[in-house]
């Protein structure tokens, strides 16, 4: 061994060439945000400007073309070391060894550590390290898992019994979906909880005859999906990217942000049910005869097997619990992360249709993961054209005191509303990304690090989340939920979507405002 040498391929980046990567990363925003009237998908769009951020980035030499140590069993002291570890072990063939990459300097400072050399070599592809495959595994996995898990009718029985329970009232119907667009958003995701209750409230409506209060409803479940996309860890992306970077727990991000939840749920309610007049029945004939139209329903339909029925309700509640310990598990096996668990639960669901996975394979939203993929390599090439670095120089300008343990109030309403602000008209996922690397690079506090993790964090995730509230084009779910508008012949378009959601944006994202200022800094 020729001893260890130090490698950073962020020195010696000019302004130029960084001006023109922010200008793609602006690039890639404008189209997503643009992306129906482009008439292209978001892994295409992304697919693209990765491609152009890599082949950039080779021509101007910002990327480390390294080879990757697997397998190593000796073992080298290693001392005042920061950036990338690497060991000169092959200098007739002028390349250095990547052995450890982006390691925490503050955790190294005045610590005795030992770097692994020798064992097998690979030649990894630049793009390979830039992937978070630990989040792709748990959106894959969850997605397989939710979807096999359907089929049992779980769902679809679970839906039905509420509304049974509701008596046909609109007002307690309007509550009951509600409450469970917030359940589901939270165990399934945004989209799919969307599809199953809208789907369910077109049809519940139309038999009690009250079709007329279908288009509040369905906005009002719309706004929810992102309120019960706050719920737990996994409910959402943005949650995935800004909780694991900061060391965010299941169970700690569940009992964190669980009382806003119920809280801005009520409250979201109580206004739907005020503004677009959903009122109890006034009279007992009029009581008798929606629960008489209710009980017609028939909540066993869907299911087409007992035994895969409570299989399945046995495997979602085991799911939940394996996914809220994932940090405590016994050995090395916590180790594997969410992800693993994940992909495991798909796996042994889809045992049940083991002659038909690729059904299920088909249903997968594979354009997503695409579009995750080429985001994350996008990202990276931005963190080694130093664009993320200029946005954190800006941002710690305008921001306070990053680092502190009790975020400043400044700080916080920054970016809790910038972040609202940004995720009303383009996705959140890039966003979220590019926040959370930026506030890891500039030293927010973590659970991880401190054992507490800063408000910023807080903001961040609110923000991402609630922000998809003030306009159609904010989420996923609340397109989903204009399109069901449509599809039932009721006018919504993005003026009137806006106007008529933003009561509720100003009063979600005011209280998630004063919850974090008073609770979480």
């Amino acid at each position: 061994m020729n001893g260890l040498l130090l490698a950073s391929t962020e020195q010696g980046v000019s302004g130029a060439i960084t001006g023109l990567f922010a200008t793609m990363l602006v690039g890639l925003i404008l189209c997503l945000a643009l992306e129906e009237k482009l008439h292209a998908k978001k892994s295409v769009i992304a697919g693209i400007f990765t491609i152009m951020c890599l082949l950039l980035g080779a021509i101007c030499g910002i990327l480390p073309f390294d080879h990757v140590v697997v397998g190593s069993h000796e073992m080298t002291p290693a001392n005042d070391v920061q950036g990338y570890y690497v060991v000169d072990t092959d200098a007739e063939h002028d390349h250095h060894d990547v052995v450890i990459d982006g390691t925490d300097d503050k955790e190294l400072a005045g610590e005795d550590l030992e770097l692994h050399v020798g064992g097998h070599r690979l030649e990894m592809p630049i793009y390979i390290p830039g992937i978070n495959w630990g989040v792709i595994a748990i959106i894959l996995g969850s997605s397989l898992f939710v979807d096999v898990t359907s089929k049992s009718g779980l769902f679809t029985w679970v839906a039905i019994k509420v509304t049974k329970k509701s008596g046909g009232d609109p007002r307690k119907l309007l509550f009951a979906y509600g409450i469970m667009t917030v359940v589901f958003s939270a165990v399934l995701n945004n989209v799919t909880a969307m599809i199953i209750v809208g789907s369910l409230t077109a049809v519940s409506l139309e038999k009690l005859d009250r079709k007329d209060k279908l288009l509040g409803f369905l906005l009002i479940e719309g706004l929810l999906t992102n309120v019960g996309g706050l719920l737990t860890l996994i409910s959402s992306v943005p949650n995935i990217i800004v909780g694991t970077t900061a060391g965010i727990g299941f169970v700690t991000f569940f009992i964190t942000s669980s009382p806003y939840v119920v809280v801005s749920t009520w409250l979201t309610l109580w206004m739907g049910a005020r503004l677009f007049g959903v009122k109890k029945l006034a009279t007992q004939d009029e009581q008798d005869r929606a629960a008489q139209l209710v009980a017609s329903f028939d909540e066993n339909d869907g299911i087409e097997s007992w035994g895969f029925f409570w299989f399945g309700t046995a495997m979602l509640v085991l799911f939940i619990i394996c996914i809220a310990t994932a940090s405590v598990l016994p050995g090395d096996i916590k180790h594997l992360g969410m992800g693993f668990i994940a992909l495991a639960f798909a796996g042994l669901m889809l045992i049940r249709y083991k002659s038909e996975v690729d059904n299920f394979y088909r249903s997968v939203d594979w354009d997503l993961l695409g579009f995750f993929m080429a985001l994350f390599v996008v990202i990276y090439v931005m963190e080694h054209a130093l664009v993320l670095a200029t946005i954190g120089g800006i941002l710690e300008t305008v921001l306070v005191d990053i680092t502190r343990e009790t975020a400043h109030v400044r700080d916080t309403i920054v970016l809790l509303i910038g972040s609202a602000g940004f995720s009303s008209v383009t996705d959140n996922i890039p966003l979220a990304a590019m926040l959370a690397s930026i506030l890891s690079d500039l030293g927010a506090p973590t659970a991880s690090g401190s054992g507490t993790e800063s408000g910023l964090w807080w903001a961040v995730i609110f923000g991402a989340n609630l922000g998809g509230n003030l306009t159609p084009i904010g989420s996923a779910s609340t397109l989903v939920a204009v399109t069901i508008i449509h599809k039932h012949n009721l006018h919504m378009s993005f003026v009137a979507f806006v106007k008529s959601a933003i009561p509720f944006a100003i009063a979600q994202i005011g209280l998630a405002m004063v919850y974090v200022l008073l609770f979480l800094r």
